[in-house]
């Protein structure tokens, strides 16, 4: 994992140039807009940020970890760390 920090609104660069991130968070985000938003880089990682701060710093993460993250997340590895449930 990389933590960029300033704006999250940067692009990164790719081979091709200058490529902008399109972030996107889960359709399960609560009202008040507090959610993570992620985004594909061109070379696979995957960017993390939260959507209260958008210009905060930004986590990468490279695709193998991100996708141990996710493995863990679906078998409920992390269910322990939400509130009320």
């Amino acid at each position: 994992m990389q933590d960029f920090g300033g704006s999250s609104e940067e692009s990164r660069e790719s081979p091709a140039g200058v490529v902008p991130l399109q972030w996107r968070k889960s359709g399960h985000s609560n009202p008040n807009g507090s959610c993570v938003e992620l985004a594909p880089m061109y070379d696979g990682r995957v960017a993390m940020r939260n959507s209260r701060h958008p210009d905060g710093e930004v986590l990468v993460h490279a695709a193998a970890e991100f996708r141990a993250f996710l493995l863990g997340v679906k078998d409920g590895e992390f269910d322990y760390l939400i509130d009320g449930d």
